[in-house]
């Protein structure tokens, strides 16, 4: 799959009255506040003391420029916290912005290599992603959709977008009760949590992971959890979301926090709850359907990117349950 660049425009500026406190305040520690923006604008920003550069689509820039306007100005009045510049972002509708400017192919940068899109749907997931705080991604087995999720959590991490990738999994599966397992409860839920670990070893390397996790930079956790939690500037991928209850899907989404993007994935075919529990993610389909800046991306056996026989699978599968 060749990629094409997109053609990028620029804007400069400079900021007045030039105050090196005020400066700094903007900007935040180590630069996090523009960082921010980069994120949720889809742009890059460089700056030399009070002279700005914005480099993105043309339909953004000057919203961007708005954006630190109001915030410099901010600065004269108190200090800037990250809900701050959250909050701006959101008034001045950055995703919503990005997402109606055409976008081109999304490749993923890893340390490991590139990860690009197989399909349109896909390359559509990834955009969502990038533009959307909440997403969904629904289908079968070997549809990427777990992949992906992790391969853009590691770049907003290697990228500074995000401080921690957060792994949840409901801790339900089918036929087995966690306590027969041995070990700790971490040590019962590690084992069905594999495919996240699997994708993080091959785009971070084995130490790498250990390194973090033990830093605490990526979190491992069952979904019970996150009661109570709020979870900012964070990649929190939900994975096997089919095996959550109505009420386990409120409350999962209900932890994001400011600067923090989730990504839901499941396969609504592949149940494990009893057969007396909705599952909460056939549940937040209908109820989320039409809410403004949720992303959702239904996948088909056609997207399947494994074994040519598990299309095949897949598909033979739905021809039974549909007769």
């Amino acid at each position: 799959m060749t990629t094409t660049s997109p053609v990028l425009d620029n804007i400069s500026f400079e900021l007045s009255p030039i105050d090196n406190p005020r400066l700094a305040n903007l900007c935040g520690h180590l630069d996090e506040h523009l960082r921010m923006m980069e994120r949720s604008f889809g742009v890059e920003i460089n700056n030399r003391g009070g002279k700005f550069q914005i480099i993105g689509k043309n339909e953004i820039l000057a919203g961007v420029q708005d954006v630190i306007h109001e915030l410099y100005a901010e600065t004269a009045q108190t200090v800037l916290v990250a809900e701050q510049v959250h909050l701006a972002i959101r008034q001045m509708g950055g995703q919503e912005i990005l997402a109606a400017v055409e976008q081109k192919e999304v490749v993923i940068k890893t340390k490991r290599g590139l990860v690009k899109a197989r399909g349109k749907n896909q390359q559509d997931y990834l955009q969502r992603v990038m533009t959307h705080d909440i997403n969904f991604g629904i289908g079968p087995a070997g549809t990427g959709k777990t992949y992906l999720a992790v391969a853009c959590a590691v770049e907003a991490l290697e990228r500074d977008f995000a401080r921690r990738i957060i792994l949840v999994r409901p801790a339900v599966e089918a036929g087995e009760r966690l306590g027969f397992l041995p070990g700790d409860l971490s040590q019962k839920v590690d084992p069905y949590l594999r495919p996240l670990y699997d994708a993080l070893y091959e785009m971070l390397g084995f130490e790498r992971v250990a390194k973090l996790i033990e830093r605490n930079v990526i979190e491992v956790a069952p979904l019970a959890y996150m009661r109570g939690r709020t979870l900012n500037e964070s990649f929190i991928i939900l994975d096997e979301a089919q095996n959550t209850t109505t009420e386990q899907m409120k409350m999962f989404l209900t932890r994001l926090g400011y600067n923090s993007t989730a990504v839901i994935t499941g396969d609504i075919t592949q149940v494990d709850l009893p057969s007396s529990q909705k599952s909460g993610l056939r549940h937040v389909i209908d109820v989320l359907k039409d809410v403004e800046g949720i992303g959702f991306t239904f996948f088909q056996a056609k997207d399947i990117v494994r074994h040519a026989l598990v299309q095949k699978v897949v598909l033979a599968y739905e021809k039974a349950e549909s007769s």
